[in-house]
């Protein structure tokens, strides 16, 4: 889902090599009526506005979360809470994961063919982290289940020490 439509069109040229079924909607509520699975790939700051578009489509579904609640100077907005966690809390009657927030960008574009990254997973619920596990293989990384969803806490402090990582090599993840 993206209100860019010019992007979208974009890059769905540029999947067009693969096997997948690419439609393009930019509605996110339209766009979550009939997925098993719905990945919330945005920025911390539009979980909020996307949770409130998709809750009632998104009742008994898994939702992934892959954002992490810090600013542009690296400071960790919740010390006590995780974007999963509050996105848990803004669609209660959905499944809500933590997957895909520590993986590098060069991973998803060329995965190691030897061995694949891992990639952290935390949940409430078995039967979804037993689905996203399987979508995590299919997309070509190691399923690595650390536990429940708060969990996720972790993950992001992760992702914070490789941001802080990055910006001493010169790398800046969060460039406007």
């Amino acid at each position: 889902m993206s209100e860019d439509v010019q992007g979208l069109s974009i890059l769905r040229n540029e999947l067009t090599t693969s096997n997948a079924e690419i439609e393009l909607i930019s509605c996110a509520k339209d766009a979550c009526w009939e997925a098993d699975i719905i990945i919330v790939a945005t920025p911390y700051e539009k979980e909020r506005e996307i949770a409130e578009k998709i809750k009632e489509v998104a009742i008994g579904k898994i939702v992934i979360s892959i954002s992490n609640p810090v600013d542009h100077n690296y400071e960790h907005l919740f010390p006590n809470n995780s974007a999963a966690e509050e996105l848990q809390r803004l669609l209660p009657y959905s499944k809500v994961g933590k997957t895909f927030n520590t993986a590098f960008l060069e991973n998803f574009v060329s995965p190691a063919e030897s061995k694949p990254a891992d990639t952290f997973i935390a949940g409430n619920n078995s039967d979804a982290i037993e689905t996203v596990s399987e979508l995590v293989k299919s997309a070509g990384f190691n399923p690595f289940v650390v536990g429940d969803l708060s969990m996720s806490r972790a993950l992001e402090r992760i992702q914070f020490l490789i941001a802080q990582k990055s910006s001493k090599n010169k790398f800046n993840w969060f460039a406007n």
